[in-house]
């Protein structure tokens, strides 16, 4: 028997020879808030890794979707990110999950979901080094840690802190898809560009929501020499 993370009942885990003999770890999350959400699979988007099982066919060109068909249409833009992977659509339980999370404390959720974050890792690039999305220092002081970096913990190579944030500026969740998109100055600056120089970067986050927030992140990393940038996050 254990205890859930997120919902905290005792559950029973079942049993498969593959636990048995530790070639899979056991599960984090009770089978009802493991079957509350919903995991990205199947057909997605090529760059932001949106499921399209879950999206209107007439939003869609190919196998881009034309949230991504804007960005790479901007000169300003285009090969800016070369790809995000999500594990969830951020439906209304990853939502609250992600809440209780960032906003009320509970940091031991984000291990429920290490094995799969480390598997799409593998996938994207073994070789890549690693950043999370910083926090202005005002965030983190208010909430006591970073959940990018937390989820970036999980994915068994060393944690490069090479992105800071330049101003204390109003949370993304609060910004109107317009003001995320229209955001001019970027707010983030790079730590020391020697280290990015001729690198292939994975940035991680929580949640890819217009992907604003990655595609200035990875534009000020491709400036101080990165080679390529693409992110992996919790939810899309």
């Amino acid at each position: 028997m254990s205890y859930c993370l997120y919902c905290h009942e005792l559950y029973s885990e079942g049993w498969s020879w593959e636990a048995l003999i530790g070639l899979r770890a056991s599960p984090l999350l009770c089978q009802d808030c493991e079957g509350s959400l919903l995991k990205i699979k199947g057909e997605i988007c090529r760059i932001c890794g949106r499921d399209f099982s879950v999206f209107p066919e007439q939003y869609r060109q190919g196998d881009c979707c034309f949230d991504c068909i804007r960005w790479e249409e901007s000169e300003e833009w285009t090969s800016v990110l070369q790809q995000n992977r999500s594990l969830y659509v951020y439906n209304d339980y990853m939502k609250e999950m992600i809440a209780k999370l960032k906003y009320r404390g509970d940091a031991e959720i984000v291990k429920a979901f290490y094995p799969m974050l480390s598997s799409e890792f593998k996938k994207i690039c073994r070789d890549a080094i690693l950043i999370p999305i910083p926090l202005s220092e005002e965030r983190h002081y208010e909430r006591g840690f970073n959940q990018a970096e937390l989820l970036a913990g999980g994915l068994k190579k060393p944690v490069q802190h090479l992105l800071k944030r330049r101003t204390h500026e109003e949370k993304q969740s609060k910004k109107t898809r317009e003001k995320r998109l229209s955001q001019k100055e970027n707010p983030f600056e790079v730590v020391d560009s020697v280290k990015v120089r001729d690198q292939k970067v994975i940035l991680v986050d929580d949640i890819y929501t217009t992907g604003s927030t990655l595609r200035h992140a990875a534009k000020v990393l491709i400036k101080a020499g990165a080679k390529e940038v693409s992110s992996i996050t919790l939810a899309r």
